[in-house]
């Protein structure tokens, strides 16, 4: 019965926003699209940490640190390394996550010694498809930084994006070498259009974005949450919640990085009168 299915939360902290130098034409974070968000290099480390208890008190889990760019440079490790550890002398019982893009063995493994418990990297699209969506790195260099994640120790999150003008059968791909990983978290996301992206509308319609959803769950059978993040009050409005019904079983809640979400009281609420119940931890 759905009445017993847990639905977890997590929230994002944008830790350093709009200064990425690639060209991925999904995204608002782009120094080249020039859209009108918020850019600065580092969020102050006192924000961070009143985010970070804002979340606790609206029932997530898990707390997302995520930093514009390709990856990790000896600078960026350092900041997201202090913002983690400050994080954690808080003692709120968080699973702190890392959004950095590209990253090495060794900097995954100072990132863990900082309290980091899982590193998010997702793959975007199918490894034939990511040349249309992007030219400044490629595909393999995604691939690599989730199997470095894995030998890390760090637990991985992995998913991707739809609606960019990709077939099915790149969704398809994607789906798999997704499940080629095992990752414990899958984030859903679906585009969000923007008048500056030269991506211009989602490709997908309502209809097709559960039955991804439905298939991401077959697919990846062993991951512990499908989440569904950007995009996800535009792609489905009124319905939105009907994805607990199709195999998610997580949400971002709150803001996203450049986007705003409903008010986490408002999914909170939702989310109970659904018929579910919201997990008070993470058992994995």
């Amino acid at each position: 019965m759905k009445t017993n299915k847990k639905i977890f939360l997590c929230a994002i902290c944008n830790i350093e926003s709009g200064t990425c130098n690639e060209d991925c034409k999904f995204c608002t974070q782009s120094v080249k699209y020039k859209a009108d968000i918020q850019r600065y290099k580092q969020k102050d480390i006192n924000q961070i940490v009143q985010e970070a208890k804002q979340a606790k008190n609206n029932k997530a889990i898990g707390f997302c640190l995520v930093t514009a760019g390709k990856g990790l440079t000896n600078k960026r490790l350092d900041f997201v390394c202090k913002a983690a550890h400050a994080v954690k002398k808080l003692k709120l019982d968080l699973k702190i996550i890392a959004c950095n893009g590209t990253a090495s063995l060794e900097q995954l493994l100072e990132l863990k010694k900082a309290g980091v418990n899982n590193y998010n990297h997702n793959l975007e699209t199918s490894r034939d498809f990511y040349k249309n969506i992007c030219t400044t790195h490629n595909w393999d260099e995604r691939y690599e930084t989730c199997l470095n994640v894995n030998k890390s120790g760090l637990k991985l999150v992995c998913g991707g994006i739809f609606g960019l003008g990709e077939t099915q059968e790149d969704r398809i791909s994607m789906l798999k070498s997704i499940e080629s990983l095992n990752p414990m978290n899958v984030p859903i996301n679906f585009f969000h259009p923007n008048e500056a992206l030269p991506i211009v509308e989602n490709s997908i319609s309502k209809e097709q974005a559960f039955t991804l959803i439905a298939l991401a769950r077959k697919m990846i059978p062993n991951a512990h949450k499908i989440m569904i993040a950007g995009g996800r009050e535009l792609m489905f409005g009124d319905e939105q919640y009907e994805v607990f019904n199709k195999g998610a079983n997580a949400i971002v809640i709150g803001d996203y990085l450049t986007t705003e979400g409903k008010t986490p009281s408002e999914d909170i609420d939702a989310i109970i009168k659904s018929g579910f119940t919201i997990a008070k931890e993470c058992d994995r």
